[in-house]
């Protein structure tokens, strides 16, 4: 059995487009659903929604069958909590608050064996196919991706260093702590930090890593996609949820 290929990186290389969407309800069936509506990729969120381990696991499998390519958004940037999520076979992960290369040097030597990393071994792992894909332990960081998440003035001023760490495979803004760091608590939309998320994107691909987004506006999308976001998440399961359903209420009760 050889190793799983990671389309989503692959793409990103290539520089294609990848149209994504924020899961965070913890529900297989839910994951479901989403993975077969035609994005590019999920993020399944462990940082904001109560999601641990197993139930990761039973978000994978659940999006077995689709094309959709699951990333898997860690609560911290720990050893052992890569290490949980790399052996049930996660291949790319979106790490909150990496603000120095310190950071980004730690995120990928969590995912690497020794003597390039300090992942730690297991021999029968779901990663490996239980066992089956062969050299895995030798071959398993060709088909990881590590993104890295830029969401204070700290990581604004370290972007170029942050980029050029090997193994760093992409940079995403997170505009809600970014907005919040730099006084705008709540006002992603302020004309000043969407100007600042473009110069950003602008900063990210001109060191030659792909750049990512999250936003529910869709002029925004569009303005953070021409701005170079080639990775772009374009809304979110709850919130989604919460306004469809207020306005069919609305409608009925009106």
């Amino acid at each position: 059995m050889d190793l799983p290929v990671n389309s989503f990186k692959r793409a990103l290389v290539a520089g294609r487009q990848q149209i994504g969407f924020w899961n965070s309800m913890t529900s297989p069936t839910a994951t479901e659903i989403l993975a077969g509506s035609g994005f590019d990729w999920l993020i399944i969120d462990g940082e904001h929604a109560p999601n641990d381990v197993p139930g990761v696991l039973s978000q994978i499998h659940a999006m077995m069958e689709n094309t959709t390519h699951p990333i898997v958004r860690i609560p911290v940037n720990d050893p052992i909590v890569f290490k949980r999520f790399l052996d049930i076979g996660t291949q790319t992960f979106l790490v909150p608050m990496v603000e120095t290369v310190e950071q980004a040097q730690a995120a990928v030597a969590a995912t690497r064996f020794p003597p390039h990393g300090i992942r730690g071994f297991a021999g029968a792992a779901r990663a490996s196919r239980y066992g089956r894909v062969a050299n895995y332990h030798s071959r398993a960081h060709e088909e990881l991706c590590i993104l890295v998440q830029i969401e204070t003035q700290q990581a604004l001023d370290n972007i170029e260093a942050i980029a050029a760490v090997e193994g760093i495979d992409g940079l995403f803004v997170g505009p809600g702590d970014l907005s919040s760091d730099l006084g705008y608590l709540g006002d992603q939309g302020n004309p000043y930090i969407v100007e600042l998320i473009e110069r950003t994107l602008h900063r990210i691909v001109a060191t030659g890593k792909p750049a990512g987004i999250l936003t529910g506006d869709e002029a925004l999308a569009r303005r953070y996609m021409a701005a170079g976001s080639t990775f772009t998440a374009v809304g979110i399961d709850t919130g989604t949820l919460a306004r469809s359903t207020e306005a069919i209420a609305k409608k009925f009760k009106a």
